[in-house]
């Protein structure tokens, strides 16, 4: 493929994507397909002769489609949202020309520096504790990582580093050993202290942990992965309140900011805690700026050593939509999640199971967990919507996430119509099965 048929080509692919997502409500939301569907549908080795961009394309909507869960369907309401927008998409096909492995500032110094002012866009975005920026000379920053489970283990590693290093000055006598053996992690039943969490959206009180961390000299890393976007809201804000004691904080843009996948931002109060654990320095990766406090070479920052130039997305969604647009996008989705709660609380059949924050609704029958299950399997049978599950309280409950970038208030509606015909279908079955066996 020369240049020209990559134009040719190109639009062909914009016109395919646009098409794609214009149509996507029409799509089934869920695939009917078995385990090892794909396979016989395929060669079982590489072609020797190059296929054509038609055949390839074709191939797209017969062998690749019907296996598709379309996660950005207004019908899609599982999990939590990935984010999707045409300006993250415009980047990433900018970053995939580029291609550059930014490792160090001098692999491509517009890389490194970039992400550095982005992440500081976004941490002023949430009114962050100004020792979270870089700045023109801050001690803190932030990265992009790949994912809020990533910023976690980097988050884990370097306080381990750190507090190992720290005893080991005060008793030079002690092994690595023989300190790690007695390192303690301390969590609850959701991994670390979390601002919305998986199953129910709920919050600790930063306030109540971080005190006590700060008194006992213990590293806090908050996870804030989905509702960190909501944060960007001033009437939101106030679920961040405590953030000031925290040694490091991360969140997805690409869960709800409209920044495509992959960008995990996490950001650090003192960048040397990160880069005394993970510091990498072969001769070859060397540069004659390094240590000059004005750049950073974010290798030193991660686990991988190379990484894509994903803050172009951030810098375009920021531009395009502008803080306003995306305030109005998280404002958007809470509003639709309280019109779902509203609807649940008309019916004395269901019930709402927690506390309606942000933009995800658990909800139940009234009734024990096998009743549950079963209107589960048959929602995600009849496959018009797709919702999953969580354990609160012992119990089995459903979660309805807002998540699509197209979804509104109607395809809300038609979600909740269609939960209750499955549910009336369920219960006269039940109700049926109870008078048999009477």
């Amino acid at each position: 493929m020369n240049a020209s048929d990559f134009r040719r080509r190109g639009k062909e692919m914009v016109d395919y994507v646009a098409d794609y997502l214009e149509g996507i409500e029409g799509r089934q939301v869920y695939p009917d397909v078995q385990p090892g569907y794909l396979r016989p549908l395929i060669p079982a080795t590489a072609p020797q002769e190059p296929d054509t961009f038609e055949d390839i394309l074709q191939d797209v909507e017969k062998i690749i489609m019907p296996g598709v869960t379309h996660w950005h369907s207004p019908y899609f309401f599982a999990y939590f949202p990935t984010a999707s927008s045409y300006p993250a998409m415009l980047a990433d096909m900018l970053c995939g020309a580029i291609g550059c492995i930014g490792f160090s500032w001098a692999a491509s110094p517009a890389c490194t520096e970039l992400e550095t002012v982005m992440m500081d866009w976004l941490g002023k975005m949430l009114q962050l504790p100004e020792a979270f920026l870089a700045g023109e000379a801050g001690e803190g920053g932030g990265v992009i990582q790949g994912s809020a489970s990533e910023a976690t283990l980097v988050a884990l590693l370097a306080a381990r580093t750190k507090v190992t290093r720290r005893l080991q000055a005060a008793s030079p006598g002690l092994t690595q050993g023989a300190v790690l053996e007695k390192l303690v992690a301390y969590a609850s039943d959701q991994v670390v202290a979390t601002l919305g969490t998986t199953s129910c959206c709920s919050f600790d009180n930063l306030l109540e942990v971080g005190p006590i961390c700060h008194e006992e000299d213990i590293w806090l890393h908050v996870d804030a992965a989905y509702a960190g976007s909501a944060f960007i809201c001033p009437e939101f804000r106030h679920l961040l309140n405590g953030v000031e004691f925290a040694d490091s904080f991360n969140f997805n843009p690409h869960k709800w900011l409209l920044v495509n996948f992959d960008c995990s931002a996490m950001w650090v109060k003192r960048r040397t805690d990160l880069t005394g654990a993970f510091k990498l320095d072969p001769v070859y990766l060397k540069h004659s700026h390094q240590g000059s406090g004005l750049i950073t070479d974010y290798r030193h920052w991660q686990l991988p050593l190379g990484r894509r130039f994903r803050s172009l997305k951030m810098w375009f969604v920021f531009r395009m939509y502008g803080v306003k647009g995306l305030q109005a996008y998280i404002r958007k989705h809470v509003q639709l999640s309280h019109e779902f709660e509203a609807f649940v609380l008309q019916d004395p059949r269901f019930e709402v199971c927690a506390e309606v924050t942000l933009g995800l609704v658990c909800f139940r029958l009234k009734g024990s967990d096998g009743l549950n299950e079963a209107l589960l399997e048959r929602i995600n049978s009849a496959r018009k919507i797709h919702l999953v599950p969580c354990r609160l309280r012992g119990q089995f409950v459903l979660r309805f996430a807002i998540c699509s970038r197209k979804v509104e208030s109607g395809h809300v509606r038609l979600a909740w119509e269609h939960i209750q015909g499955l549910a009336a279908e369920l219960l006269a079955a039940e109700e049926g099965k109870a008078e048999i066996k009477s």
